[in-house]
């Protein structure tokens, strides 16, 4: 390989850039009209514009990517995380295209991810498995009716997906009908695949975690394990490795049942193959991810190895620089630095970052795609940073991250900040007796975080710095204000304000971000209870109930599908003694 192209965005790209330098490769940027001023662009030796602002016209749009990277000379792609990296017609078109995958083979990425065929693939190695449904599930109804069967909790899982989406748990009988068609809608929206299976869900579990790489010669090597419990929204947010408080004896299985796999399906690359580990003992075979994980730096902090300068080996039909699972030097946590307000139940945020300024000191570790001056779009992912601490031992990890999470201001969007340095104060999980699980945020962390201030909508400046791209190249010019869009530096670069303060009307509802208003759930004349759910949002890739703010008539103003600010007013609540709106 001489130059790769990355079809991503954010810190991985950045993470991907610096790994290519280090190789001694050149990297190529690709970037959506909000993204024109980010690091990942200006580190990058060339970057081109997508044309577009939305997931789909840019960082999905397969079309483009390979048309940017015959037109750089790129002849390998990395395609990070998320996005396309687990599709498998991309993997089809970038070698089509006579260029180099950094990555699994298209028919391994399609077989793993398939959640039910990877089942089927777990089974036949005698990996640890759940009970679930051997098909994907047609139906409300018959999510329903198998959920009666097997008893619930049961996991609702998009058959093809990953990163949490598609993925609802229900915990009584009476939800399942709901959740199913929540999981379903997410899968339609985030892979285009709707099809959903159920399987039960331990109770209490862990997430657990399997790194692993594989060459061309045949080599597969377990890495190590990650604990990934900290969740919220199934979305990860706080990982460490190696996984703590298991026994030799369920290291050994995940250990062997994860390579095995791998070596099954003729995996090339790195993967990672996940478990959840119920309170009883129980560990139950998850999914393969097919990519690079976003907490991999954990990993490469405890086994001395870089994971992506790895797979860039790999691709070059390298052999792997490791013969066997490394002992683990000292343990290292993850933090993700996600722009939600843990104070308003990890509500997403997009705005302007108005101070940046990280921790630094011995074993820590800083992976950024932000700096102050950056731009939090509302139409990609939340992430913006993830801080990394390593100790020699898990309580030196603690209290080295206790420090650095003091130490870290950010400012200008809401952040998870306040809940990580609150968290590294819960027994449940500094304490001798691990009690985290997937769920522990909704049900067990009991501290009370202040929301904070919302973001006040940007101002308009009449000019602005804009990167021009020419030949490939990167230049900084200022652009007056009448000519931002041609230079792809659209008025609001993605940027969507959140009100300063919610209504005093409760019979206003309004959006609580800026995104899409996924449907309604009730229909427009219906009476409804204060609290009742009356539709979803989704924005930054997360489903968002709307709330009935008192009772009354229900009335949509906004039609579903419709893009929305923060703010926007999307329907009406007539109280019942007046049956007229309440004064705005």
């Amino acid at each position: 390989m001489k130059k790769v192209l990355i079809a991503n965005r954010g810190e991985i790209a950045l993470r991907v850039v610096r790994a290519c330098r280090d190789y001694g490769v050149k990297s190529v940027a690709v970037y959506a009209d909000g993204d024109v001023n980010a690091l990942f662009v200006r580190h990058a030796d060339e970057a081109f514009a997508l044309g577009g602002s939305t997931p789909k016209d840019t960082y999905l749009n397969i079309g483009k990517l390979i048309d940017i990277a015959k037109r750089s000379g790129a002849d390998a792609v990395h395609p990070g995380y998320g996005f396309l990296s687990e599709r498998a017609e991309f993997a089809e078109a970038v070698t089509a295209a006579g260029l180099t995958w950094i990555g699994p083979p298209a028919d391994v990425i399609r077989a793993l991810g398939d959640k039910l065929e990877a089942r089927r693939i777990a089974a036949r190695i005698g990996a640890p498995l759940a009970r679930g449904s051997e098909n994907a599930i047609d139906s409300a109804a018959e999510a329903l009716a198998f959920a009666r069967e097997i008893g619930v909790p049961v996991a609702i899982k998009a058959a093809h997906g990953g990163g949490g989406r598609g993925l609802k748990i229900a915990h009584d009988l009476a939800e399942v009908e709901e959740l199913f068609e929540s999981a379903r809608r997410e899968a339609l929206a985030a892979f285009g695949r709707g099809e959903c299976f159920i399987e039960q869900y331990l109770d209490r579990p862990r997430h657990i975690e399997a790194q692993v790489i594989a060459d061309t010669c045949g080599n597969v090597v377990v890495v190590g394990t990650r604990d990934c419990s900290l969740q919220r929204r199934n979305q990860k947010l706080v990982e460490e490795a190696p996984a703590p408080f298991i026994t030799e004896a369920q290291r050994a299985a995940i250990h062997e049942s994860a390579a095995a796999i791998c070596r099954e399906v003729g995996y090339v690359g790195a993967g990672t193959v996940e478990y959840l580990l119920g309170a009883s003992g129980v560990l139950s075979f998850l999914e393969v991810n097919t990519r690079l994980q976003v907490e991999h730096p954990v990993t490469e902090e405890t086994a001395g190895i870089d994971l992506v300068v790895e797979q860039l080996r790999i691709a070059d039909g390298l052999p792997l620089s490791i013969s066997e699972t490394p002992a683990p030097h000292g343990h290292a946590i993850e933090f993700r630095i996600n722009a939600e307000d843990a104070g308003r139940g990890f509500l997403p945020a997009s705005g302007e970052i108005t101070r940046f300024d990280p921790p630094a000191g011995p074993g820590i570790r800083l992976d950024s795609g932000v700096e102050a001056g950056s731009i939090v779009p509302s139409t990609f992912d939340s992430l913006v940073a993830k801080l990394i601490v390593t100790g020699q031992t898990r309580k030196q990890a603690i209290a080295r991250a206790r420090r650095a999470l003091a130490e870290f201001r950010m400012e200008g969007v809401p952040t998870v900040l306040p809940f990580h340095r609150q968290v590294l104060e819960e027994a449940d999980f500094v304490g001798p007796e691990f009690r985290v699980h997937t769920r522990w945020i909704e049900t067990d962390f009991a501290a009370k975080l202040e929301a904070e201030a919302r973001p006040k909508p940007a101002r308009k400046p009449q000019t602005r710095r804009a990167r021009v791209e020419i030949d490939g190249r990167m230049i900084e010019v200022e652009v007056p204000r009448a000519y931002w869009s041609v230079f792809g530096a659209g008025a609001d670069d993605g940027l969507a304000a959140t009100p300063e303060a919610a209504s005093e009307d409760p019979g206003r509802v309004l959006a609580p971000m800026a995104g899409t208003l996924v449907a309604w759930r009730v229909e427009s004349g219906t009476a409804v209870r204060e609290n009742d759910v009356l539709g979803v949002m989704e924005a930054m890739k997360m489903e968002t109930p709307i709330l009935a703010g008192c009772d009354g008539i229900f009335t949509a103003t906004v039609a579903a599908g419709s893009p929305v600010g923060a703010g926007d007013e999307l329907g009406r609540i007539v109280s019942h003694s007046t049956q007229e709106p309440t004064p705005a």
